[in-house]
């Protein structure tokens, strides 16, 4: 007789207790132990051990074949951007977000555009094909037209036209019903929407457990591995920003994509955080629009649009994602304190590097910010990790602060040292040449000590090798900030 035991899984982290606990000591997370249900059956011919294939021998690297097989293409082309080039036949991609954010629109785009030359099998847990329907006629109907004179934007290829009929629809949560499908269709392309509404029957677990996350997704792996399809997965995203179980699915993916955003505005962007076939940290840049997401070929054209010129706390910094180098507007204001204790407000930048570069401008440069809240945005939702915004978060708080506008031709780039010195950052020439091609005269940039990439001719570069150096440059030739709005770019 088979035996059944119980066990307590957090929700969060995937940790296994023997008994309750009210608190994971993995994650720290409260009342996350759900309790599961485990049957121990008896290996027989009928449970044989499962495998990647059935037939499996080592074999010498060299007898090999290397298999010279290219991408899928994919029409749209910030989304191939992020993968790498296209799609890679037998690979496994989770697709994450906050709910709402656009992930089942932006994978229905994707699916309408490779249905013209590939089957698609669409499987959604959350919507019947009807809904499904609405929308992609609503996608369908509404990508041409006045989107398609933005010189900026890059809407879909699709126009006024019936359906694919290669987009197989099915609305299913189990996982034995959908391998049938799957199995009668034979397609090219899969999308399960989402995986923490797909369950396995024979598993005592709800759908959206850790264990049921782990066993379907292990399943839709070694089916895209087996058989060659391409498999997308669509998950969810918890409070706390990951996604829900988060270790679990991104260690048995090939590719991990974070659609990001802020809800107030229209920008998405199309992040890669794990990408085994490709550069990670690629970024892919949409719109939100009533045609559902267009593609941004131009990123910084994008996010410098509404830039206020000669405005004081405002400054350029070249921030590289993945490859592409983008141009944003980071703000800063500076406001005398109502309470005993001075604020410092970060949005788009990290909270600890802007209580570093305050401390620096204090001690270094000579700026009071002991009572002055600091607040510092960056323009467009675009979330900088990097240090080489650094000197640019510098220059719009000292522009605040002075009420004294920054050069309005100038770009600033490097990473700010505690001794107030200024360092070279990555890709400088790449960084460069995008603002010289956006129409920058200026760059004021950390001194070369080493031999490296030439920089681009066109732009004039001012080379600097403290905080205070670079600060006095930035400001030089500039006139108070205008009392009245000035005009925009």
């Amino acid at each position: 007789m088979p035996k059944t035991q119980t066990r307590y899984v957090c929700q969060e982290c995937g940790r296994v207790a023997a008994s309750y606990m009210g608190k994971c000591p993995q994650c720290g997370s409260f009342n996350s132990m759900v309790e599961e249900i485990i049957h121990d059956e008896p290996v027989t011919k009928s449970t044989a051990v499962r495998g990647l294939t059935g037939r499996s021998a080592p074999r010498s690297i060299g007898d090999v074949s290397a298999g010279d097989e290219d991408r899928i293409h994919v029409p749209i082309e910030e989304f191939a951007r992020v993968l790498g080039g296209g799609i890679v036949p037998g690979s496994i991609v989770l697709v994450g977000g906050d709910p709402g954010i656009g992930k089942s629109t932006l994978m229905l785009q994707m699916a309408m555009e490779m249905a013209s030359s590939k089957r698609v099998l669409y499987v959604s847990g959350e919507e019947s094909e009807r809904q499904i329907k609405m929308r992609a006629t609503r996608l369908n109907g509404n990508s041409t037209g006045a989107q398609r004179d933005e010189s900026s934007l890059k809407p879909s290829k699709n126009s006024v036209v019936p359906l694919p009929a290669n987009l197989l629809l099915v609305t299913e949560t189990n996982l034995e019903i959908i391998m049938n499908h799957i199995n009668e269709v034979k397609p090219e392309l899969l999308i399960v929407d989402s995986i923490q509404t797909v369950y396995l029957s024979r598993m005592d677990s709800s759908a959206g457990s850790v264990s049921q996350v782990r066993e379907c997704s292990s399943q839709l792996r070694e089916l895209a591995k087996t058989s060659g399809i391409s498999v997308f997965v669509i998950g969810h995203v918890t409070k706390e920003g990951t996604i829900a179980g988060p270790r679990v699915l991104e260690h048995i993916v090939d590719t991990v994509l974070y659609l990001e955003g802020d809800r107030f505005q229209a920008y998405r962007l199309l992040r890669s955080v794990k990408n085994r076939f490709g550069a990670t940290s690629e970024v892919g840049v949409f719109e939100m629009r009533e045609g559902g997401l267009i593609e941004v070929t131009n990123p910084s054209e994008a996010f410098l649009a509404e830039r206020m010129i000669n405005a004081a706390g405002s400054a350029i910094a070249v921030t590289m994602e993945g490859t592409r180098p983008i141009l944003v507007e980071v703000q800063g204001l500076t406001s005398p304190t109502q309470f005993g204790n001075a604020r410092r407000t970060a949005n788009g930048v990290d909270f600890n590097r802007l209580l570093l570069i305050s401390a620096v401008l204090t001690r270094r440069v000579g700026l009071k910010l002991s009572e002055q809240d600091v607040f510092v945005n960056v323009v467009g939702g675009l979330q900088i990790d990097e240090p080489a915004a650094d000197l640019a978060v510098a220059a719009a708080i000292a522009s605040s602060w002075k009420d004294v506008s920054v050069k309005a031709d100038a770009v600033l780039i490097g990473e700010i040292g505690l001794a107030g010195e200024l360092r070279m950052p990555s890709q400088m020439s790449a960084r460069l040449r995008e603002a010289q091609k956006l129409g920058f005269k200026t760059a004021i940039v950390p001194k070369a000590l080493r031999k490296g990439e030439g920089y681009p001719k066109g732009i004039e570069i001012v080379e600097v090798r403290s905080v205070d150096q670079a600060l006095s440059a930035a400001f030089a030739a500039s006139t108070k900030a205008p009392k009245s709005p000035p005009h925009m770019a």
